[in-house]
């Protein structure tokens, strides 16, 4: 059974790596929007813009529901990063456990 799960969990730990650079790039252009660095007149901006917010989104709002207001500073992004970064730890244990160590 081991034998089946340990390249289906790394498949899943990959996917979280992956998402967690997702949430980092889309904090960073939140900030560059914010600051007015990137101009959202661009077609192409707006495209990666709304790709980054419809990715991340879903993640970050029940977060944003239950953190209070820290008046305009966001840390939903750092607490999502710290739960990816401890599922991402669970399913290392359990890559050591079922490959028999």
């Amino acid at each position: 059974m081991g034998d089946f799960l340990v390249p289906v969990v790394v498949i899943v730990i990959y996917v979280i790596d992956l998402y967690w650079w997702i949430v980092i790039i889309a904090a960073v252009f939140s900030w560059l929007m914010a600051f007015g660095v990137i101009d959202t007149r661009n077609h192409a901006v707006r495209m990666v813009a709304n790709f980054l917010y419809r990715a991340t989104e879903p993640a970050l709002r029940p977060i944003q529901r239950v953190l209070p207001n820290f008046g305009g500073i966001d840390i939903s992004p750092v607490i999502l990063l710290l739960i990816l970064w401890l599922i991402e730890m669970e399913l290392g244990k359990l890559i050591y456990y079922l490959s028999g160590g």
